[in-house]
Formats: C-alpha cells, sequence, structure tokens
C-alpha cells in the first residue's frame, strides 16, 4: 500500500470540461487541478494486491505524458469514467514533460476493474508510454517542504529514476544496480548509448578489444559513425567500405588516428593536427598578462596572437562544416529509409489485395461449381419426376380397364 504526500501551496480548481461527451447526465465527476511536488511513499510491509488491506477505492497514476491532454486522458478512460466520483489532475512547475493523476472511484468493486483494465496498457499505440496505477491508502497535502518529505511511520520514500525521473518500485518495474550504487529502470538503462553512469560517470565495463563484425580481425579498423558498425579497412577484407556500399553511410572514423573518412569526397574530413606527445588537438597559447608587451618567457607574441586567432576561426569553420555534413548525411539516411517504409508498407498493401482477391476468387469459383452441381441434380430430379408421372398414368388406366371387366 502506498501513502501519497503532497507539497502544495495551491488550492484545487475545477477545469473546463464538457460533461456531455464522456457521462451520462445522471452521473457528473468532479475533474479539477492542482499544483505541487509529489512524495510517494511505501509500506515497509508488503503484502500482495489479492489482500483487501492492499486495495482501496483511490488510484494514483504515477506518470501522464505532457502530449497528453486532460480531456485526451478522460477519453482514455472510455467508459468506466461512470465509475468516477473525483478526478484529480496533478502538475509540477519544475516537470514540464509530465502530470500524475489521483482518481476516487465510487467502490472497490470499480477501483479493482479500472484497475485492471488500464494498469500498464499504452497511453497511445504510437507511443511508448504505459499508465502506472498504484492503489493509495492515504493522501495529504501540506505547504512544509519538511513535513512532505518526512516518511510516515511503517512507509519508506520511493526514490526516483536519475533518467526518467519516475519513482523506482522493484514490485513494479525492473531496477537496474550499477557497480557504483545507483539504481536506475531496467528500461532506461537499455537507453545508454556508452558505459559510464548517468550520475557520477563511472564506466560500468571494462574496455574490450573491438573486432570486425564480419572477419573478427583486430588490425586497420573502421568504426560508422552513424550507426556504429565496425569493419576492417582497405588494407583487409575491405568490410568498412562494403558496408559503406550497402548502407550508404559514408563516414567512418579510424580506431588508431581517431580521425573521420568520408568516402564519397575520399578524404578526410578535417584538418586539424593532433599533438604527437599526447594524442589531443592543439592549443593557442593565452594572451602575455605583462604590462611591458612581450615578456619573453610565456611563449606569446603579437604574431602568435594572430596565429591562433585564425587557428581559432578555422576550428569554427571546420567545425560548421562537419556539423553541416552529418545533417546532411543523416537527411540522406532519414529519407532512405522512409523510402524503405513506404516502399515496405506497399508492397504489403500489394500483397494483402493479391491475397483478398484470391480467396475472392476461389470463393467465387466453389460457389459456382456448387451452382452447376444443384443445376445438374435438379434436372435429374425433373427426369424422374417426369418417369414417375408418365408410370402413374398407365397404371390408372389399368385400374380403370380392370374395374371395366
Amino acid at each position: 500500500m502506498f501513502f501519497l504526500r503532497v507539497h502544495s501551496v495551491d488550492t484545487e480548481h475545477p477545469i473546463p470540461t464538457d460533461y456531455s461527451d464522456f457521462t451520462p447526465q445522471s452521473h457528473l465527476p468532479i475533474f479539477t487541478e492542482r499544483r505541487g511536488i509529489i512524495h510517494l511513499f511505501r509500506s515497509l510491509s508488503h503484502a500482495p494486491l489479492s489482500s483487501p488491506t492492499s486495495r482501496s477505492c483511490t488510484l494514483f497514476v504515477v506518470a501522464v505524458p505532457n502530449y497528453f491532454s486532460d480531456d485526451d486522458f478522460i477519453r482514455f478512460c472510455g467508459s468506466h469514467i461512470d465509475h468516477i466520483s473525483h478526478l484529480l489532475f496533478i502538475r509540477n512547475d519544475g516537470i514540464e514533460d509530465r502530470y500524475s493523476v489521483l482518481i476516487k472511484l465510487v467502490d472497490q468493486m470499480k477501483a479493482d476493474g479500472f484497475y485492471c483494465t488500464f494498469n500498464g496498457k499504452q497511453f497511445s499505440p504510437s507511443e511508448a508510454e504505459i499508465c502506472h496505477m498504484l492503489f493509495m491508502l492515504e493522501v495529504e497535502y501540506t505547504e512544509s517542504a519538511d513535513v512532505a518529505g518526512t516518511p510516515p511511520p511503517g512507509f519508506t520514500e520511493l526514490p526516483t529514476c536519475p533518467v526518467c525521473l519516475e519513482r523506482l518500485d522493484p514490485d513494479t518495474s525492473g531496477i537496474l544496480s550499477t557497480i557504483c550504487d545507483h539504481s536506475f529502470h531496467c528500461s532506461c538503462g537499455t537507453k545508454w548509448t556508452y558505459l559510464s553512469c548517468q550520475v557520477c560517470q563511472l564506466c560500468q565495463q571494462q574496455d574490450e578489444v573491438p573486432t570486425c563484425f564480419i572477419c573478427g580481425t583486430m588490425e586497420n579498423l573502421w568504426i560508422c559513425v552513424i550507426c556504429g558498425f565496425v569493419g576492417c579497412g582497405r588494407y583487409k577484407e575491405k568490410h568498412a567500405i562494403s558496408h559503406w556500399k550497402n548502407m550508404q553511410h559514408c563516414y567512418s572514423l579510424d580506431l588508431r588516428t581517431q580521425q573521420i573518412w568520408d568516402y564519397v569526397g575520399d578524404t578526410y574530413v578535417h584538418r586539424l593536427n593532433q599533438s604527437k606527445a599526447d594524442g589531443k588537438l592543439s592549443e593557442t597559447n593565452s594572451r602575455c598578462v605583462s604590462l611591458e608587451g612581450d615578456c619573453g618567457t610565456c611563449g606569446y607574441s603579437e604574431d602568435s596572437g594572430i596565429s591562433g586567432a585564425l587557428l581559432n576561426s578555422k576550428v569554427e569553420a571546420i567545425f560548421d562544416e562537419y556539423n553541416r555534413l552529418l545533417a546532411t548525411q543523416l537527411e540522406t539516411q532519414r529519407q532512405y529509409y522512409e523510402a524503405l517504409l513506404l516502399e515496405a508498407k506497399s508492397g504489403k498493401e500489394s500483397s494483402v489485395e493479391e491475397a483478398v482477391e484470391k480467396a475472392v476468387t476461389s470463393k467465387v469459383q466453389e460457389i459456382q461449381n456448387n451452382l452447376e452441381i444443384c443445376i445438374q441434380e435438379k434436372k435429374t430430379v425433373a427426369e424422374v419426376n417426369e418417369n414417375l408421372i408418365r408410370k402413374q398414368h398407365i397404371l390408372r388406366k389399368k385400374v380403370e380397364e380392370m374395374e371395366e371387366r
């Protein structure tokens, strides 16, 4: 069972809603809105949902995406909106991408049905967010931040995930713990594009020797900056070049020199020299602070200052050029994959039309065959009927002759 405490200096105020679109006129639920900071606490004694003590008539939706408006959520409830007596939307000014909803239903049976219907259901078929509900034992509102953050006796506050900022509950979602003792949702941990912790930036995995994805060689390796494919260079099996020809990803990074190669232009995309001592890009000297001009000790001069300014301008120009090239490449990839999706969609539609047409043709042919069989049977029955009528006439004549005799 959960305990909700809202730190709020705001008061509930009704929101305009067209009731006639959602509920009959005999029952009008109350729709209100309030702003505040939510503190969610969980009891230390875990009871299953089958126990009556772990359920109540009050449900709490932890997070609703902000693209889902108030009216959209009411429509999302559908016919179950008739079972709701009070619907409170709680918004936090510091979190703009989502809000929470507190739902009070008319009785426990309606609350159980509402929970079973909507818990774990997607808000929108085209989006990944799902509806996560909790049964609330009690809800309190306070204007004191210290009181709001203090757990009630027998309860502990649920922490939030550093990635999605939603509550970490081990019974409702998988939790991933790192070697630096930080916790995340498993779904959030799988979205990392690098191996460092999101909180302390500690590397979570030892460095592995990269190899070519195709042949497994460890020499002359290039990595695609678009999709991360690792392939060998032109002096080995040329799998990096094959990847460019197949996928049209024209930018690859040399893992040895950390330079990016453009296969279309057949040249490197940048022209900055690296220091042979530490492998970093060369930096310009800072301006001399001596009042007498050049002091002769810091290595700064007017010529070096001009050279530094020119180098900075070149770096900015190259940086802009690289961003422009990367944006162009990403736009090309987007158009390429959109064309693939359109082709797949058209192919699927054509295959569906062919299948439907084939099924209709076979059904029509089957009906036609059955019709021909029925017509043939009708002709046979008509012939038998005529023969019987003819025999009936003959027998009647014989009976009449016998009666005359």
